[in-house]
């Protein structure tokens, strides 16, 4: 009996170990998941901004072209043509509504 009683202990021993790990195994992974959560959003605003900075860099060489620099010209006027085209195409639109 005393080696059946032994080796319960021991199982029991050993199961609250393997508890204790399976709680910090779960605190673990919630707490990386939040971090997650986190991290993601931090990824999507640094994205925002990144797309804001070269909008606001392409906008500087265009502006930076027209006050006479020689590079990016063909930029420059591929962005004069569409901007021109938009008006166009805001005005034909604007008179078959009339």
């Amino acid at each position: 009996m005393n080696g059946k009683t032994s080796g319960i202990s021991l199982l029991e021993s050993r199961i609250i170990v393997l508890l204790n790990k399976l709680k910090d195994n779960h605190l673990n992974l919630k707490t990386l998941k939040e971090r997650n959560v986190l991290l993601e959003k931090e990824k999507m605003e640094m994205e925002v901004q990144v797309k804001s900075l070269k909008e606001e860099n392409k906008s500087l060489k265009i502006a930076n072209n027209l006050l006479g620099s020689n590079e990016g010209k063909t930029q420059t006027k591929a962005k004069i043509n569409s901007l021109i085209k938009e008006v166009d195409y805001c005005i034909s639109q604007l008179t078959e509504m009339n």
